[in-house]
């Protein structure tokens, strides 16, 4: 009996990298799995059933329950269609984990309106599309889970990310509200930002010794690492949590904070520009952020 028995799981973006991992651990552990995947490139573009035929093949090989969804979800009537065809197929939806995404770094002021729309479309849309059409399925058999992939490029920055990052950080405020608005019918909702090797990160440059050591970083955290915490989300011993933000370096797990007020100043007579700058300025500046980056919060090697 694995930790997910007979439950029916759609992972999206499950041909490669973390989505692939994940489905074939969902499998070894007894689950049904719908491996989603479009087979684009890394940027979005063209199609390709390989991947997902190739997860398929290895979950059925390992005596596991598969079958291949090549669609794309990216819009809300194919959205629909995949989920409809898990229950058609199994009978039954019990998870949605939101992998696929894809990207197109660009910096701010240089990012176009296509490139901006494109990783909005697949990351944040295609993880509401999916998600919204599990929902009529999870009210009537009161129960379901899902897991959805955020990323520390918008929960902390990067540079020239402003369309993943973003989408990334939508998508959290999309799993919050899930799990607020689904509680009433036992249905789950948690995000996860992975640090992992795969081509979503693959594209990082190496043209300095800095960025060179960085990428060496990143390769021993592998794909395979993050799965165990999807996997356990779904499964019925996650029973008591949702609505959090978790991550994963390596053999590392993390709970990251969420925005709470840590100041606050008042002023009776209330204020003006001017006393917000005298006041409330010199006040609060010790607080602040600074434009740190992933690696400033995560500066040491993963273990």
């Amino acid at each position: 009996m694995g930790m997910v028995d007979g439950k029916v799981v759609v992972v999206t973006g499950a041909g490669r990298g973390i989505g692939r991992e994940i489905a074939l651990l969902l499998g070894k552990e007894g689950a049904k799995i719908v491996v989603n995947d479009v087979g684009a490139s890394l940027d979005g573009q063209g199609s390709d059933a390989t991947p997902a035929d190739e997860v398929v093949g290895l979950i059925k090989h390992a005596g596991g329950d598969a079958y291949a969804e090549p669609r794309s979800i990216a819009e809300w009537q194919t959205a629909g269609e995949i989920i409809k065809g898990a229950v058609d197929k199994f009978g039954r939806i019990d998870a949605v984990i939101n992998v696929a995404g894809i990207l197109r770094d660009r910096m701010f002021h240089n990012m176009s309106e296509p490139e901006w729309r494109a990783v909005m479309d697949v990351h944040l849309n295609g993880s509401f599309y999916m998600s919204r059409a599990a929902a009529t399925y999870f009210r009537q058999q009161n129960s379901g889970a899902y897991v959805h992939f955020s990323s520390t490029s918008g929960l902390i920055g990067n540079i020239g990310q402003a369309n993943y990052a973003a989408a990334k950080l939508g998508i959290v405020g999309l799993s919050n509200s899930i799990a607020r608005d689904m509680k009433r019918f036992n249905v789950r909702s948690n995000a996860i930002a992975p640090s992992a090797w795969s081509r979503m990160i693959g594209s990082i440059p190496t043209d300095t010794p800095d960025q060179q050591k960085r990428v060496e970083r990143l390769k021993s955290m592998t794909a395979d690492k993050i799965a165990p915490l999807a996997v356990f989300l779904v499964s019925d011993a996650a029973s008591e949590v949702t609505g959090q933000i978790f991550g994963v370096r390596k053999n590392e797990i993390f709970l990251f904070s969420q925005p709470r007020p840590i100041r606050s100043l008042h002023r009776s007579e209330g204020w003006t520009p001017q006393t917000i700058a005298e006041h409330m300025l010199p006040a609060f500046r010790k607080d602040f952020y600074d434009l740190d980056v992933t690696m400033d919060v995560f500066p040491w090697d993963p273990v």
